[in-house]
């Protein structure tokens, strides 16, 4: 019932389903009926289950369009009111709704006795119809709420994960880029002074507020600033090739993808090739999927621990999980002279 977690904040703090959405309403009407089979089989008189089947079917699924109806207009009031007043006010509405439902329904009966037929004293009805419906929204209220707090666990988790890579600068990185900015101050103050402004930038980005999903221009920025001091420091051993004129830059890719992938590439593949190398940037947007691919070449006979690498990809592939569920893939081919990541995701655009 509750709809995917998105990475905005209103949609990790929300704790009520998309009531208008389709598929919420398909599942509310099949537990309704569901309820309806069980009530009926727990009454009904031998030779007429179809008959008593087709009265409580009536009765319930209207109830749940009408409950369904009614959440669908205040959710969004509701929920700013706080998860447990919009709990009580989602129960007290629906609970009127039920009674309210319930006494039409009776005076139908009374006005229409030969199509539909209640067996029961108008207070018995309503008793009855109180006491179900308090079970059946009670225990929905609280299976919202579990799945809520289940939903919210998952944005933690993932916020955790993010802040983990964004921890995961390797001394290294910036040992190479002060050594370098410093040889520069003496050959080159000039760009001495312009790899500082690329390093503040850069670490400006990857510790600022960690965020679930950025633009894929801003995460492509990111690499550029990277690329460039490295450019500094590896000079023409390095070349990096970005084929990626088909995304869309609005599209929202989780942050921090990029940049450490070309890290990988130049870490454990140009820096350990004498004559240097070209890493290969490629992006392509497939129907409504987008495909971006980091290759290098490796050095078969120079290996270099690749601890940090697979933490870096275990850290890429969870979060594509979180965000993307089973319609994203991260996949790896490694050959003795060429390494490729390819990444596959959905395309959503940013309306900012």
């Amino acid at each position: 019932m509750a709809s995917a977690p998105e990475a905005d904040d209103k949609y990790s703090q929300a704790i009520l389903p998309d009531f208008c959405a389709a598929g919420t309403i398909l599942v509310i009407l099949l537990v309704a009926e569901l309820v309806a089979i069980v009530l009926t089989l727990a009454s009904f008189e031998a030779g007429a289950f179809l008959t008593e089947l087709s009265k409580m079917s009536m009765y319930l699924l209207w109830l749940a369009l009408a409950g369904t109806a009614v959440m669908c207009r205040i959710r969004p009031w509701a929920e700013r009111q706080g998860n447990t007043q919009a709990f009580v006010i989602c129960f007290v509405l629906l609970e009127v709704t039920c009674i309210v439902l319930a006494i039409v329904t009776y005076g139908l009966t009374v006005r229409f006795a030969e199509a539909v037929i209640i067996d029961d004293t108008r207070a018995g009805f309503l008793l009855r119809t109180i006491a179900i419906s308090s079970i059946v929204i009670a225990l929905a209220m609280r299976y919202l709420y579990v799945s809520s707090e289940w939903r919210r666990s998952i944005m933690l988790e993932a916020q955790a994960r993010i802040s983990a890579l964004q921890a995961l600068i390797r001394p290294h990185f910036l040992f190479n880029s002060m050594n370098t900015i410093a040889s520069l101050t003496r050959s080159d103050p000039g760009k001495a002074e312009e790899a500082i402004e690329d390093l503040a930038d850069l670490l400006r980005a990857n510790l600022s507020a960690p965020k679930d999903r950025t633009t894929l221009k801003e995460e492509l920025e990111v690499a550029a600033i990277y690329q460039r001091i490295e450019k500094l420091r590896l000079g023409d051993r390095l070349s990096v090739r970005w084929d990626i004129d088909e995304l869309p830059m609005r599209a929202l890719i989780p942050s921090l993808t990029i940049q450490p992938l070309l890290e990988n590439a130049i870490y454990h593949g140009i820096e350990l090739l004498p004559d240097g190398g070209e890493v290969k940037v490629t992006g392509r947007r497939i129907n409504d999927d987008l495909h971006i691919t980091i290759r290098n070449p490796v050095a078969p006979d120079r290996v270099r621990r690749k601890d940090g690498n697979k933490m870096a990809m275990a850290n890429i592939r969870q979060r594509f999980e979180l965000a993307y569920g089973n319609r994203a893939t991260v996949d790896v081919e490694e050959t003795d002279s060429d390494y490729k990541v390819q990444l596959q995701f959905p395309c959503e655009e940013s309306t900012t």
